[in-house]
């Protein structure tokens, strides 16, 4: 037989195997390429409202309870340059309270309050909350080695690391957090969650280290998927259920929140949550609030009070970081925070002018020079505007 017939049915036979792994494959196949576009400009609305289409997910059980007020207080201008502004960071929602009452509310560029939005890292302001419940009562020890409760970890480059350092982002680890790489280390998760991969064997498959445990801070996602292991570990429950009867059940929330998750059905816990807008305001004025909702305590005040002061190793005179918040340039220590995700999300807090803001978006360029302060600087604008139409 010829070389030209050999060549062919060998073309023959591998294009017939792709089509049988297509077709075998085709949900893990849709889901790749789901996060291969995920960000594409004419896709990244519509995504970031509709993350179940392209993802596994589970639901948050929101409970029984009644929905949760949120009392209309008097209709808050907006400041010059809001239109500006929500034109140049493709903002998708805001909302605004004050003084626990709901004072602004928008949707924009075709999305709806009805939308359950990603929250991309705000999510890890939630397991934060988690973390301070489990702490409270003595399930979780912030000072408890991470191999001590996750077996699977001991000779990565978690050996060594405590809880403590996970939360704070302290680990030491190598990763590489740069989105706009798609070769980064969290792109090649995003990767393995869309093929049905498991995020405990990523982290566990890590085992360099750019510092010892506790020394440095630096921004590592991952970090904040082994405190959710250790959380775990340490409760013998999932994520999943824990939020849902500690955090999210007493909040009264329109609707149930939903995490992506890995093929093992592990909550993407660094940034899975999905909410609708006025759900998240909820849970931030919860916070504001020094952890109490119409009358219950549901995250301790202490914890709260100790999760947004700037405690960790950050570079002085740049932002701050503490239990998975974030503490903006400028602010007053355990007054003005944030929770952030990539893409332009935010729940802004400010304790003394008592107002909670909640902005999603779809901001391509959330990177660019300026975009974070520019955002910062209008969330301020709108609270000194609150602030000065009641007088204080």
């Amino acid at each position: 037989m010829s070389i030209l017939k050999w060549t062919g049915r060998i073309v023959l036979a591998l294009v017939i195997a792709a089509v049988a792994v297509g077709l075998w494959n085709r949900e893990e196949l849709a889901r790749l390429w789901a996060v291969q576009t995920l960000f594409h400009e004419d896709r990244i609305v519509h995504n970031f409202s509709a993350m179940e289409d392209a993802f596994l997910t589970r639901p948050v059980p929101r409970g029984d309870g009644p929905v949760s007020e949120l009392p209309a207080g008097p209709s808050a201008e907006m400041p010059e340059g809001y239109g500006a502004w929500l034109a140049e960071r493709s903002i998708t929602s805001v909302v605004v309270l004050h003084r626990g009452a709901l004072v602004y509310e928008d949707y924009y560029l075709g999305t709806a309050a009805e939308d359950r939005r990603i929250s991309w890292s705000i999510a890890k302001s939630f397991l934060s909350a988690l973390a301070g419940t489990l702490v409270a009562d003595g399930t979780l020890d912030l000072d408890t080695q991470v191999t001590a409760l996750v077996p699977s970890l001991v000779g990565t480059a978690y050996d060594g690391a405590r809880v403590r350092d996970v939360l704070l982002m302290e680990s030491g680890v190598t990763f590489n957090e740069d989105y706009l790489d798609q070769s980064s280390d969290i792109n090649r998760m995003g990767r393995i969650i869309a093929l049905g991969g498991g995020m405990d064997a990523f982290a566990a498959s890590l085992t360099e280290n750019d510092t010892a445990a506790g020394e440095t801070w630096k921004y590592t996602s991952i970090d904040t998927h082994v405190l959710g292991m250790a959380m775990r570990a340490a409760a013998g429950q999932d994520i999943a259920t824990l939020l849902s009867e500690r955090i999210i059940a007493p909040l009264g929330l329109e609707e149930a929140p939903y995490y992506l998750t890995d093929g093992a059905q592990t909550a993407f816990v660094l940034g899975g949550l999905n909410l609708r807008s006025r759900d998240y305001a909820r849970f931030g004025q919860m916070i504001l609030q020094g952890g109490t909702w119409e009358g219950t305590r549901v995250v301790p005040a202490d914890w709260i009070d100790a999760s947004i002061l700037p405690t960790a190793k950050t570079a002085p005179g740049r932002i701050g970081y503490g239990y998975q918040w974030w503490i903006p340039v400028g602010a007053t220590p355990g007054d003005e925070v944030i929770g952030r995700g990539i893409y332009g999300q935010y729940l802004y807090l400010d304790r003394s002018a008592e107002v909670v803001i909640v902005v999603t978006a779809a901001d391509r360029q959330f990177r660019a020079d300026g975009a974070h302060d520019q955002t910062i600087a209008m969330l301020r604008e709108i609270t000194a505007s609150l602030e000065a139409d009641n007088g204080t």
